[in-house]
């Protein structure tokens, strides 16, 4: 049974969601759960959820990192061979091999610093990477990375590009991905100087390389990988982000003020409203994946509810069974032979 160790003190309103989407997992995938966290705080949730019935364990962890953990004093808890907090506790499981992956929705910085200690990096990995799913006209975009790491070289990004290209292939069962790169203009000459001298190393890897990739053919379904510096993957999410709920916002005020017609309209679309809702909805895919570390890592929104995080532990399940971590580590050692 694939074992999934969840960050019950993760989430902006923890642990309620935390513990609730992660039972709900645990019954609808049949996956054992770990939690860590404060157990006084977890065990009143699974009493009143009845979490005894599939197999979930509560791992006391007394302490836990928060937006206010940075610097010297966030290196110190990611690396302290005693650390108690719940993310430190729940990777160490990982690595002594008591747990397959770890899920968060818990500070993003902290869980990749803490990540990187506790796990270490896969060989031939620089940095690395969190890949954000985004919606497309066919599908899933993985887009990476989205803010671990500003400032790149290009090696940084042909890494990506592997990396990406391995998990679009064992998770999402997607036949050779097409991996592009980000730029403002699809011509090879196009972008900065870091997409130009990372343009020929992903031409001339074991890749699908279609090119350059302008925006607007990220949400076509142009690429199912788009590779960019975490700066400029960060402000594309954001921004994503923004419109989508701008663009629904405008959408149910019009209906609103539009009169008894246009009530009636908005009766009339509300299925198809809703099926747009949730395609835009981050917390259908639950977390991003950081890829390039030594183990099975994601990181969700802090504000994911329960349903988050059922969906997080459900696409965590799904890449232990893929086994997409030995791929990618063979995929990175085949890299390095070049």
């Amino acid at each position: 049974m694939t074992r999934i160790v969840v960050d019950a003190m993760g989430s902006d309103n923890y642990p309620t969601p935390d513990v609730e989407g992660a039972v709900m997992a645990a019954r609808e995938y049949g996956v054992e759960i770990v939690f860590t966290g404060d157990a006084s705080k977890i065990q009143p949730i699974l009493d009143s959820v009845g979490g005894v019935n599939p197999p979930i364990r509560v791992i006391h962890a007394p302490e836990m990192l928060t937006m206010n953990d940075k610097g010297d004093d966030l290196v110190m808890k990611a690396r302290h061979k005693e650390a108690q907090n719940s993310m430190a506790v729940g990777l160490d499981l990982v690595k002594n091999g008591e747990a397959d992956a770890f899920v968060t929705a818990g500070n993003t910085g902290a869980a990749m610093v803490t990540a990187l200690f506790r796990l270490g990096r896969i060989r031939g990995v620089d940095r690395p990477a969190l890949a954000g799913p985004f919606p497309t006209a066919t599908g899933i975009c993985s887009v990476l990375d989205i803010g671990a790491n500003p400032d790149c070289k290009p090696v940084n990004l042909l890494q990506f590009g592997i990396m990406g290209s391995v998990y679009a292939e064992k998770v999402r069962a997607i036949q050779n991905p097409k991996v592009g790169l980000i730029s403002n203009g699809e011509e090879a000459g196009k972008g900065s100087e870091l997409v130009k001298e990372a343009y020929p190393l992903l031409a001339n890897a074991k890749l699908n390389f279609i090119g350059n990739l302008e925006g607007k053919e990220i949400f076509s379904g142009h690429a199912d990988v788009a590779v960019t510096d975490g700066f400029t993957g960060n402000v594309f999410l954001k921004s994503t982000e923004a419109v989508a709920k701008l663009l629904v916002e405008k959408i149910r005020e019009s209906i609103r003020g539009g009169g008894p017609l246009a009530i009636l309209g908005g009766v009339l679309v509300r299925p198809a409203m809703g099926k747009v809702r949730k395609l835009l909805d981050p917390s259908e895919e639950g977390a991003a994946p950081l890829l390039g570390v030594n183990g099975l890592v994601f990181i969700g929104h802090g504000r994911s509810d329960a349903v988050a995080i059922k969906n997080a532990v459900r696409v965590a399940k799904n890449a232990v069974e893929a086994k997409v971590l030995d791929a990618m580590k063979s995929a990175i050692e085949e890299s390095l032979k070049k």
